[in-house]
């Protein structure tokens, strides 16, 4: 390769369009966007979809324990938790001799939400013109990005 065309390359790596954290951003914000009407079916919004079904997957579970599987902080976690309640989908208790821990558990409702939500994913598949093959391959992409992102955080990186 050339000085000419290696600065080049340089010079478009710059270019919006190349840039990794724009088409992840966008991707991000459409994909949430297409979940949208899906979701308001159920009545969830796309983050209280996410705790549910880390709840469909196992409940009861700490506040902590959500917190470390959607990557979220309790903070964060808290409001959406409590709309999660209000609307009858879970209960919110104190552990038994730890009173600063919160296990969050399923309700009755909230269990039998998971039924009608089975067609979720099939659903946004053809919405987004993928078929399974294409959703494993994106997801592997993603969790490879996640786990770099997470090393190289004690790297010493700027934020």
């Amino acid at each position: 390769m050339t000085e000419v065309a290696s600065r080049q390359g340089t010079e478009n790596d710059l270019l919006l369009e190349k840039q990794l954290c724009f088409a992840i951003s966008v991707a991000a914000r459409s994909v949430v966007g297409a979940y949208k009407p899906v979701l308001e079916r159920l009545n969830l919004t796309h983050p209280q979809y996410l705790v549910m079904l880390s709840l469909w997957e196992r409940s009861p579970q700490s506040l902590r324990e959500i917190s470390g599987a959607l990557d979220l902080e309790p903070a964060t976690l808290s409001p959406l938790l409590r709309r999660l309640e209000t609307a009858g989908l879970i209960t919110r208790r104190r552990v038994p001799g730890n009173e600063r821990a919160l296990a969050v558990e399923l309700t009755a409702a909230g269990s039998a939400l998971r039924a009608e939500s089975l067609s979720v994913p099939e659903t946004m598949m053809q919405r987004l013109g993928l078929n399974r093959e294409d959703v494993m391959q994106l997801h592997a992409a993603m969790t490879r990005l996640i786990d770099a992102t997470k090393a190289s955080r004690g790297q010493g990186t700027a934020d």
